[in-house]
């Protein structure tokens, strides 16, 4: 793992006072079989729309965050955009990663929906795409594979990956074009460990990242082990949630408005638990069952 800081940049428009912040975070970055650097949290955008996610942006990148989550699905890569450049960050020192929407696969298709995408975020190229959701009654997962390639050899887009494939989907992308996506974004938290998923993808060079990575939905973050694991270390129980992941060198990309508690979610790396902490952690797992099966679910 690669450690990256960077300076605090200033709003552009000249009407708006940037915010003072004390201190940049630090934010630790793993390395993908391509050698680009991911680092492992980033800013999740979901359900953020408007000036409060402009501002979230900007706020969250102006603080040390580095790398945006996005989806053409969440209707705000407009915002995100306009977040980037207020920040005034320079556009090569951020990750900039959005998603292919259910109904725009096949190949064409995906390869238009690539360049609406970076037109609304107003980015010449986008440095992570995800095939969001595989939605296999469409036939059209392996076209989709296809065209980010394409888009990756053309230099389009940097990292071509997934989202939310089971270890049956990403082998069949691999069986029709011989090449593995570098990432596969995934439902996951000590709550939703998925170790058979990500012992697969370890043992092929596929980096795992987090959506929903404090297990909240799960009810985990009033857990018994996580509060006292929370009082051991002197952190916040989300803390405790994300650092189980960054640990194992999962990416994740928790979503937060508020600013404290974006610095909150990138104070990660001043504690490590121990093999008696992540044994306690590992009782939380409620299975591959628990988590969403991608093999009947699809979001379009």
């Amino acid at each position: 793992m690669v450690t990256m800081r960077h300076r605090r940049g200033l709003f552009a428009r000249q009407d708006r006072q940037p915010r003072p912040y004390p201190e940049d975070v630090e934010i630790p970055a793993v390395e993908l079989s391509s050698g680009f650097r991911l680092p492992l949290v980033g800013l999740g955008t979901y359900d953020m729309l408007g000036m409060p996610c402009v501002q979230a942006v900007s706020d969250a990148l102006r603080s040390g965050y580095r790398l945006l989550d996005t989806a053409s699905r969440y209707s705000n890569e407009l915002s995100v955009g306009m977040g980037l450049r207020e920040s005034g960050i320079p556009r090569d020192e951020v990750v900039v990663q959005t998603k292919l929407g259910g109904g725009d696969q096949g190949f064409d298709e995906a390869i238009n929906a690539a360049k609406e995408s970076a037109r609304r975020l107003g980015i010449a190229h986008i440095d992570i795409y995800l095939i969001h959701w595989p939605c296999p009654s469409l036939g059209k997962t392996v076209d989709s594979w296809r065209a980010l390639l394409t888009l990756a050899e053309e230099g389009f887009i940097t990292v071509p990956g997934v989202s939310n494939f089971t270890a049956r989907q990403l082998q069949m992308l691999y069986d029709e074009t011989g090449v593995w996506p570098q990432i596969n974004q995934i439902q996951c938290s000590p709550a939703l460990a998925r170790d058979e998923l990500r012992e697969f993808m370890s043992e092929r060079g596929i980096v795992a990242q987090a959506w929903h990575p404090t297990g909240r939905k799960e009810g985990m973050l009033g857990d018994a082990v996580i509060i006292r694991l929370a009082r051991k270390y002197g952190k916040s129980p989300t803390q405790i949630a994300l650092r189980w992941s960054v640990q194992q060198g999962i990416s994740v990309v928790p979503k937060s408005s508020h600013h404290g508690r974006q610095l909150e979610n990138a104070d990660l790396f001043d504690f490590s638990f121990d093999a008696a902490d992540l044994a306690e952690l590992a009782t939380l797992d409620r299975g591959e069952k628990a988590a969403r099966n991608s093999e009947v679910e699809e979001e379009f």
